[in-house]
């Protein structure tokens, strides 16, 4: 599809409210109101490809919702989408399988890990990768992202220093959430030369790796050494690429045969052994039928991000757009307004009735940045924009 045919694909807005949907139904307590129009978290406002909605409605007018297991099939589905996708390598033996990729690094923190361990990170980040780490009783340290001329780079002076530390594992977000960034093959080859020096396990969280623009390239860091493959255990999911977060189903890719061990002794302690009946099938669909869509929703999203750019630099020239390579998630830089947060917060709530994920949830240098999803039809798009023009305008 392209032109009109691909905008009206995406086009009309899907009221999701009373729904149980987190974005949409939740604005009063998280916000403290609800006349505010929600684009904080991270899941889009489109519904995912036909196929799977083809998939899901067979298997429920079957009718019978039994005991489901995770077969070869969908293993299968898996490793030739990384392998078509990413150029991958993946045996299904190495597949362990989690509700989404949150409760997966939990899960490898209590394996892998003891309390008191301390787990690197890399602010700005992805939030739930400081309260997991605390949540267990686990210390964080973290090695910042530098923030330069209007992007974000790797200290690898202060990431060794933080390696030397005595760090057990160290929580990757490729690609970045929440500036975009995709991490290049020199940068990743550095991150596992080091952590494979220091003998510190990555967990890296690749939830976006398929939303990627042109001219940038996701590479799973443990696809580049057999080192690395030994020492990484990644995490990925449908629920971004497809919008597919509430059918709660991931996957962790460990070639260790321990580390495999450990991460499934921890599960059989919690009494998980299978995902939902849905989880499973949505799952097969999407990364057997989906890649047309994602073709699509690629060339829609960017226009997305441009439109988004183009409107901050006119009307909002005092904002940053920190480029986005990968996600559909906007890092904007409000520093020069010279507002403190809270004002920040109170203006877009309420002269703008817009609802944003504040900087400082994703730690140290977050602070005067906030992050808006711009995975939605043109029209919330428009209506999102002005609503931040006219609240900080």
């Amino acid at each position: 599809m392209e032109g009109g045919s691909l905008l009206n694909h995406f086009e009309g807005v899907i009221n999701r409210k009373g729904t149980s949907s987190v974005k949409w139904d939740l604005t009063k307590t998280v916000f403290g109101k609800e006349d505010v129009l929600p684009m904080w978290v991270a899941d889009m406002d489109f519904k995912p490809p036909q196929e799977v909605l083809n998939a899901l409605q067979d298997r429920l007018q079957h009718g019978i919702f039994g005991y489901t297991f995770v077969g070869d099939a969908t293993a299968d589905s898996i490793t030739q989408w990384l392998k078509k996708r990413h150029h991958w390598l993946v045996n299904k033996e190495w597949l362990l399988y989690s509700p989404g990729v949150v409760p997966s690094i939990s899960t490898i923190i209590q394996a892998l890990t003891d309390p008191g361990d301390m787990v690197l990170v890399q602010s700005p980040v992805y939030t739930p990768f400081f309260s997991l780490v605390e949540d267990n009783e686990r210390m964080i340290e973290n090695a910042p992202l530098v923030y330069q001329d209007g992007a974000y780079t790797i200290d690898f002076e202060a990431f060794e220093q933080s390696l030397k530390k005595g760090v057990k594992l160290f929580l990757l977000c490729n690609p970045h959430n929440p500036s975009g960034r995709v991490w290049t093959q020199d940068e990743l080859m550095k991150i596992g030369e080091l952590c494979n020096q220091y003998n510190v396990v990555i967990v890296s969280d690749e939830i976006h790796c398929d939303l990627v623009y042109e001219s940038h390239k996701h590479i799973p860091i443990a696809s580049l050494d057999e080192k690395f493959a030994e020492q990484t255990i990644t995490c990925i999911a449908p629920s971004k690429t497809f919008n597919l977060a509430g059918l709660q189903a991931s996957a962790m890719i460990v070639k260790n045969a321990e580390t495999r061990e450990k991460i499934a002794n921890v599960h059989k302690k919690q009494g998980f052994f299978t995902l939902s009946t849905f989880g499973i099938v949505g799952m097969e669909a999407a990364y057997r039928q989906g890649e047309p869509w994602l073709k699509d929703i690629l060339i829609y999203l960017k226009e997305n991000v441009k439109i988004s750019k183009e409107f901050i630099q006119k009307h909002l020239p005092e904002l940053h757009v920190v480029e986005p390579e990968g996600t559909y998630l906007l890092w904007i830089d409000c520093q020069k307004l010279g507002l403190s947060e809270k004002e920040l917060t109170r203006r877009l709530l309420d002269k703008g009735k817009l609802a944003l994920e504040p900087g400082s949830k994703y730690g140290p240098g977050g602070e005067g940045f906030v992050r808006m999803n711009i995975a939605c039809p043109r029209e919330l798009l428009q209506d999102g924009l002005q609503r931040l023009h006219r609240a900080l305008h």
